[in-house]
């Protein structure tokens, strides 16, 4: 049975593919959960229909995070934080930390789109990218600072 494929699976293909698979799988699995629909000419237009409202999103989505990249470069933000020793603080600083400083900046964020490898745990200057779209990020100044 040849069925097109709403949704990414991964050992079958992408959305929008078209493919044959059994019939079995294709009554029994994939239709029932939504990954795919029978293959006929009214669901092949719907389909692309479908992929090129997804482009048209997608470009726009691109359009407004190059726009965002001018706003974020250069930004430097400064987070302030008590201190046990000389250089290490009580906690650290997350991404939760730094989403809500470049808020109070002006510059929204979600927080999964700052790229942080781990939490940042003593004073100084660190660089943190920011992805605002798949293969554009901006790059930020975090500056830790002692509190008081």
């Amino acid at each position: 049975m040849k069925v097109i494929l709403k949704e990414d699976v991964e050992t079958l293909g992408k959305r929008g593919d078209t493919i044959k698979v059994t019939d079995g799988y294709a009554r029994n699995y994939l239709i029932p959960k939504g990954l795919a629909l029978e293959a006929t000419s009214i669901s092949a237009r719907a389909i692309e229909h479908e992929k090129k409202l997804i482009a048209k999103r997608a470009e726009k989505e691109k359009k407004n995070a190059e726009a965002m990249l001018a706003a974020f470069s250069g930004v430097a933000v400064t987070i302030a934080r008590k201190t046990a020793d000389q250089e290490k603080l009580f906690g650290s600083v997350t991404t939760k930390d730094i989403e809500k400083a470049l808020e109070e900046k002006g510059l929204t964020v979600q927080r999964k789109q700052i790229a942080l490898e781990e939490p940042i745990k003593q004073l100084g200057e660190y660089p943190v990218k920011v992805r605002l779209y798949p293969g554009i990020a901006a790059d930020i100044t975090v500056k830790v600072v002692e509190e008081g």
